[in-house]
This record gives structure tokens, C-alpha cells and sequence, in this order.
């Protein structure tokens, strides 16, 4: 079957890299956090991952079109990063996974990395992790927790799926968030599961900055809409 995904790229320099991924979902921890990585390490786009089932939407970056999912290099930590701005619909998540494992086999990839968040009650900004593989997980259980019954869903579940199917080495890392708002906190804490994992050193000193300016916002949204209730009871209507 011929796959409606392409992606395009200029040219790999990366020899056996690590392919790291991440799709807008919950918290949009994993799209914070590969984002984190493009800024923080001045990434440059090397290509795009195109399909006719992305929505119509062009992204924009201090005035320069950028297409909605895109593909960057490090070459001095050896990975290969594709970035989403835009959620997957499941139509084209399936299509897109098994295009982007292609990929990962055609670069000669040693690792998939898919980046997610996942929802709890607690919100202790645990990282969660799965793989396709009991030894990939010995890789990560000092760092990260094992998440060891449950769904993963989405493209992140979709990713997983196709590397046990192609026999390419995966993992999910799952940033532990409260809901659906945007969380730095979360994505902070799976970068630093990862720089423990791979012996990194990314900082993410802005990304809390960022955090604190949005707890900020959210607590100020807070105080307005207790402070509406409050006029609401003062003033009742009736009818």
C-alpha cells in the first residue's frame, strides 16, 4: 500500500542517530519540550514530514512560513527531531507512523523516541516510560518510571505500534500533567529524564522561567473569575 506521508529532507548528517518525535496532545508536553530542544540548541529545519490529511494551516516564526511538521538535526548529540505544531487526526496517524518508522530505517536510526504527555491526579511531574522491548527498558527505568499497564494514544501510541511491527527499538517517554493546558513544568521534567538517560546537558532554566509566567497568567485568570462569581452573588438577577 503506497503511504500518503512524505517526508522530505535535504540531507542526514547524523550517523546512527537517535529519531526523537512529538505530536501536539495533553499538556502539549512533548511539542513544549522538542520545542525547548529547536530553541535552546538553535536547531535548523533539514525538511518537512508532508501529507494531505495535515490540516491547511501554515505555521509562523517572527514573520518566515514554517510548515506545520518539520524535521531538525543535532549533530553534536546525534539525534533527529521531528516537531509538530499541529495535532494528528487518527485518519492520518497510522499513515504518518509507519512513514516516520520508514524514516527511522532509512537513516539507520539505533532508537525512536515518541514524547507525550499523560494525565494524572497526582500532577508529582513524574516522567512515565514504555518500550517495545524489556531490554530497551533497563535503558530508562533509573530515570524515569515504568508505565506498566494502560493505553498510550495517539500518533505517540501509533509511533509505538509501528516500531514493534518493523522491529526498530522504541520508547515513549509520558510527562505527568494535571489536564490540558499548556505544561512547562512537565516537559522540563522529561528533559532532564532525558538528559540523565543520554548524558546530556540541556538546560531548562527558560522553560521554568516560562512556567512560573504561566502559573502566573493562570492564577491572575483565577482571581477574575472568583472575583466575577462574587459580583454575580452580590448583585442576583431574577427573572
Amino acid at each position: 500500500m503506497e503511504l500518503e506521508t512524505e517526508i522530505i529532507v535535504d540531507k542526514v548528517d547524523v550517523e546512527n542517530p537517535i529519531l526523537i518525535t512529538s505530536f501536539p496532545g495533553i499538556g502539549l508536553v512533548g511539542t513544549i519540550a522538542t520545542a525547548h530542544y529547536i530553541m535552546e540548541l538553535n536547531l535548523e529545519s533539514i525538511g518537512i514530514v508532508d501529507s494531505r490529511l495535515l490540516p491547511p494551516v501554515a505555521s509562523l516564526f517572527e514573520g518566515v512560513i514554517l510548515p506545520p511538521v518539520r524535521v531538525y538535526q543535532s549533530a553534536d548529540l546525534g539525534f533527529v527531531l521531528i516537531h509538530s505544531d499541529v495535532p494528528i487526526i487518527p485518519q492520518a496517524a497510522i499513515d504518518m507512523s509507519k512513514r516516520i518508522v520508514q524514516f527511522a530505517a532509512e537513516i539507520n536510526a539505533r532508537r525512536v523516541y515518541s514524547f507525550a504527555g499523560v494525565a494524572t491526579f497526582e500532577d508529582k511531574k513524574r516522567v512515565f516510560a514504555a518500550a517495545t522491548s524489556k531490554d530497551l527498558l533497563e535503558e530508562v527505568k533509573d530515570h524515569a518510571e515504568i508505565f506498566r499497564t494502560g493505553t498510550i494514544s495517539g500518533i505517540a501510541g501509533s509511533i509505538m505500534n509501528e516500531c514493534v511491527a518493523a522491529k526498530m527499538p522504541g520508547i515513549v517517554l509520558l510527562g505527568e500533567t494535571l489536564g490540558f493546558n499548556p505544561d512547562p513544568r512537565a516537559a522540563a521534567s522529561l528533559i532532564e529524564a532525558v538528559n540523565k538517560i543520554m548524558n546530556w546537558n540541556v538546560s531548562v532554566e527558560k522553560l521554568l522561567k516560562e512556567a512560573e509566567m504561566i502559573e502566573a497568567q493562570m492564577q491572575k485568570l483565577a482571581e477574575q473569575a472568583r472575583m466575577q462569581e462574587e459580583r454575580k452573588e452580590e448583585f442576583p438577577m431574577y427573572g
